[in-house]
């Protein structure tokens, strides 16, 4: 009898911890969207690229007989887990969502909740100066009008076209990165301001840290809502799902 098989939607920290603790288990796949060049494999299969929409990993999942599925996508991918939440309904398989914790907000910092890119780029005009930009290439373009602040953008591979924007300069690195080097590069740039996600998680937590203990604002953009179904902050727990669920069958 095969063993089961469970496909993680990949591309995060967690999703390749979460592959690693299950190898040798159970036959695990895992599915990373192919959007950054060069990327750090986990063990197992490995898919990469789009399923086509909720339908299109509908029929993937069924034509590779698969048991379970565990989401461990960025907390900012709504659209493969919501398009999960719907494959994995159709079908009746079961579905976790791994979603790394939040970052907790400090008495001492100066967050401005934002919607989306777009309120953020409203909210950085108001304060000017510059900012540094952590949000990843796809959403710069709510930026392209803010002519009169420089923008120092840091990005995990370069973007393939010339970005349209104003004032600003490329940075390219990935995480994580240790607070003396994120105070470095503040100081460094004389940077006023920080625009980032609320994606939680250590790797990137210090740049938070060097703004709080700089006394800068940061345009903090709100996480989407995950789908309805239930939600887990740690490999561990979504460990012991997997248990349960083999368990069961």
């Amino acid at each position: 009898m095969s063993p089961p098989h469970l496909l993680i939607l990949g591309g995060t920290a967690e999703a390749a911890a979460l592959a690693t603790a299950l190898s040798g288990r159970l036959r695990v796949t895992v599915s990373l969207a192919g959007r950054t060049g060069s990327p750090t494999l986990p063990p197992g299969e490995i898919r990469i690229g789009g399923f086509g929409g909720a339908d299109g990993l509908a029929a993937w999942l069924q034509a590779n007989a698969v048991d379970l599925v565990v989401d461990a996508t960025h907390p900012f991918a709504a659209a493969i887990s919501a398009h999960a939440a719907e494959a994995c309904a159709q079908l009746g398989l079961p579905r976790l969502r791994l979603q790394r914790p939040a970052w907790q907000q400090d008495p001492r910092d100066r967050w401005i909740d934002v919607e989306d890119a777009a309120a953020a780029a409203r909210a950085l005009a108001l304060l000017g100066g510059r900012c540094f930009v952590t949000i990843g290439v796809q959403e710069l373009a709510a930026f392209a009008g803010l002519l009169e602040v420089w923008l120092l953008i840091r990005l995990i591979t370069p973007p393939k076209t010339p970005l349209d924007l104003g004032p600003h300069e490329l940075l390219f690195g990935r995480g994580p990165f240790s607070l003396d080097a994120e105070r470095l590069l503040l100081e460094h740039h004389r940077i006023t301001s920080l625009v980032t996600k609320a994606s939680g998680g250590p790797a990137t937590e210090a740049k938070i840290v060097a703004a709080r203990d700089a006394g800068l604002p940061v345009i903090m953009i709100r996480r989407p809502p995950p789908p309805s179904g239930p939600v887990v902050d740690s490999v561990e727990a979504t460990v012991r799902w997997v248990a349960d669920e083999i368990g069961e069958r």
